[in-house]
């Protein structure tokens, strides 16, 4: 869902960004490790036969390897943030001036999570008071935002055409065309491998998981509305051979790079209905590509205007998701014509709290901002004109959009508060503390794997939650929070796995095809 990163100012810092070291070494056993073993105690002046020596050394070889794979095994499934370099991992010692990206991306992924737990249960999408079956405190503005899915999406993509553009419009800035040609052509080639092969991955694991019946377990669960009340989505089927189930894959993931029209929900699977944004993403990416290329040689005002134009033209298509990629274009070079990274990066949270003053005016200036785009961001997905409050805001969405009418509000809250957020160092410094940049390590790991572990064990967690509390009344709500203790740290804990296992080394491999096939002078 994004160049799942804001870049820091070199390709080499790029790399850095939420790398593992290159090798893993347990607490409970390394490469290193010594045995006891000397072929020379097997040698004495009588004589043993060539087979009992040949046994002895396959056994301890063998042996030797389970101890390996063993400790491998137990440091893969350990959390990073409880392995003895967890800190390195999940936040280096050295923050970069864009990172608070990183932290904002990372809590909208855990927002989505969020929804798809919630929505299936609870019907999440009306807002405060639109009838009398929506006056919960969990539905007023602002309280919402922590489990509605749509805003943080449109956060997502202002996130990715900030972060795709900011180093390609540094080159364009410090007239440096041969910089900003590799740095565009490495985007491009680099793109799809970056989005897809994740994906392809998590797919390939849920095809696995059905062909050896995980999904079986829950499809009764699934498929009963006494549980899942609001909303039951697809659950993937298992089909007659493997032939077919892997055929099915195939032309899934064929069908899911889905670049030749711009319907919304273009190359969604029913493997997983979660992924609708990846192809979205790499079109956006495309036109952004685009639109980079057609206007680094103009002046600085003019590329404002042309860019503003490509906005404005979008917006009387309803393409919002295209222009938050350009906006997020916009706001990168407004950062870079104030020259906003060239500072210290704003301090740790808990250290700017402690040394809280009264704001100036222009930070005053900038919280209102953010208050009123979270505001915004708050608009109902449903019926936002029966809710209090949203109205007349409602009334004002133009008559030429014909898209969702909740996007039009969410996509512009999305810019206001990427932008504010932009010039407000305390926000910034609480998107860069330890535990938010830990999310934004995991966001695009927690977004793949989140749909495939609520289906295969949180359903199985919720069956059991709701059989001891049952489901009438304030008991569904208990079991559903009770459920909720289990099932959100086992998907972090599986979305970690995900992103050492899968997300990291795809960010090398992609490197490491360019590098082996990029001509060289």
């Amino acid at each position: 869902m994004r160049d799942h990163g804001a870049y820091p100012d070199s390709p080499t810092e790029v790399e850095k960004l939420g790398l593992l070291e290159e090798q893993l070494v347990s607490e409970v056993g390394s490469e290193h490790e010594s045995y006891d073993f000397d072929p020379k105690n097997y040698i004495t002046t009588s004589v043993q036969p060539l087979q009992s020596a040949a046994s002895i050394l396959s056994t301890q070889i063998r042996s030797t390897s389970w101890k390996r794979s063993l400790s491998s095994v137990v440091v893969f499934i350990t959390p990073s943030f409880m392995q003895h370099n967890g800190r390195e991992m999940i936040r280096p010692a050295k923050l970069y001036p864009t990172s608070y990206l990183d932290g904002i991306r990372g809590l909208a992924a855990l927002f989505v999570f969020f929804c798809h737990f919630f929505y299936q249960a609870f019907n999440i999408a009306e807002g405060w008071g639109t009838n009398e079956n929506n006056y919960h405190f969990l539905k007023l503005p602002f309280i919402r935002l922590f489990y509605q899915g749509a805003p943080a999406v449109c956060v997502f993509f202002v996130i990715s055409g900030y972060a795709l553009s900011y180093r390609p419009l540094k080159f364009v800035r410090s007239r440096s065309p041969a910089d900003f040609s590799n740095a565009i052509s490495s985007l491009v080639f680099r793109r799809g491998i970056r989005l897809f092969l994740p994906t392809a991955t998590s797919m390939f694991i849920i095809v696995v998981l059905l062909r050896i019946g995980v999904y079986d377990w829950s499809r009764d669960f699934a498929n009963d509305r006494r549980f899942l009340k609001n909303f039951a989505e697809p659950h993937p089927e298992c089909l007659p051979t493997i032939y077919i189930q892997f055929h099915h894959l195939m032309m899934t993931i064929f069908q899911f790079i889905h670049i030749f029209d711009w319907d919304q929900y273009g190359g969604s699977t029913i493997l997983d209905v979660h992924l609708w944004t990846i192809p979205v993403e790499f079109r956006c990416s495309l036109f952004l590509f685009l639109v980079l290329v057609g206007t680094a040689r103009l002046q600085t005002k003019y590329r404002y205007l042309a860019v503003g134009g490509c906005i404005f033209f979008c917006y009387c298509n309803s393409r919002w998701e295209l222009c938050l990629f350009l906006w997020g274009m916009l706001l990168a070079e407004m950062d870079l014509v104030r020259d906003a990274h060239s500072g210290p990066v704003p301090p740790p949270f808990l250290e700017v709290v402690s040394k809280w003053k009264m704001p100036t005016k222009a930070p005053s200036f900038w919280a209102f901002i953010i208050v009123i785009s979270l505001y915004l961001m708050s608009m109902p997905d449903v019926n936002p004109e029966l809710a209090p409050g949203w109205a007349t805001l409602t009334s004002m969405i133009p008559s030429w959009w014909v898209g969702e009418r909740y996007r039009f509000w969410q996509s512009i809250s999305a810019v206001l508060f990427i932008w504010a957020v932009g010039h407000c160092t305390s926000w910034q410094s609480f998107y860069n503390s330890d535990v938010v940049q830990y999310f934004g390590k995991l966001s695009y790991a927690l977004y793949l794997v989140h749909g495939p572990v609520l289906h295969c064990i949180g359903y199985q967690i919720q069956k059991m939650t709701w059989g001891i509390t049952g489901v009438e009344g304030h008991a569904y709500n208990l079991g559903f929070v009770m459920s909720g203790f289990f099932i959100i740290p086992i998907t972090i804990w599986i979305a970690d796995m995900f992103w050492r296992g899968v997300d990291i080394p795809t960010v090398k491999f992609a490197k490491w095809v360019e590098s082996k096939l990029v001509y060289r002078a």
